[in-house]
């Protein structure tokens, strides 16, 4: 786990601003393929293993493309937020911007390392703003559990027989 946070008070024509970002960093390792792993992260549909996200307006079988923008209800409201997909890299990562309240910008990153120990999920969250710092006290549970939600789920995948060579 890597944690950075830095905050500022910056003074300006007579105001002052503050500056905060955090990133943090969650790892986790699953004993499922890159290809499996991959499939279940992509699928904007089906975020039953995600922690923090209910529903999404995604229909069954739409895939994470650069440019796309769809919406997601959490756990925590009942009003959707807006996801714009930032980059994928095919089977290796998928980098996302929530949209929600303004004095908030919130990116995160999933990464997808295959190695001889496992399949390693790597997942990174960048809030900046000056809301940041309530913001992450309330998600702060749900984040530390995306990786290994990510990895379990997966991990259930290969466990109960449902991937084939075809998905």
């Amino acid at each position: 786990m890597i944690f950075n946070f830095s905050f500022k008070l910056v003074h300006d024509r007579g105001r002052l601003f503050s500056h905060f970002a955090l990133y943090k960093r969650y790892r986790a390792v699953s004993n499922a393929r890159i290809d499996v792993l991959w499939q279940k992260l992509i699928n904007l549909a089906d975020v039953s293993w995600h922690p923090l996200i209910s529903s999404t307006n995604a229909p069954e079988g739409l895939t994470a493309k650069p440019g796309l923008i769809y919406q997601v209800v959490t756990r925590l409201t009942p009003f959707p937020i807006q996801i714009f997909v930032e980059s994928v890299k095919p089977q290796e990562l998928l980098s996302v911007r929530f949209l929600a309240l303004p004095g908030v910008e919130n990116r995160v990153t999933y990464q997808i390392e295959s190695t001889l120990c496992g399949t390693y999920v790597s997942y990174s969250i960048t809030l900046r703003g000056w809301l940041s710092p309530l913001v992450w006290l309330c998600i702060r549970p749900y984040v530390a559990r995306v990786a290994s939600e990510l990895a379990r789920a997966a991990d259930r995948i290969i466990d109960n027989g449902q991937w084939t060579m075809d998905n």
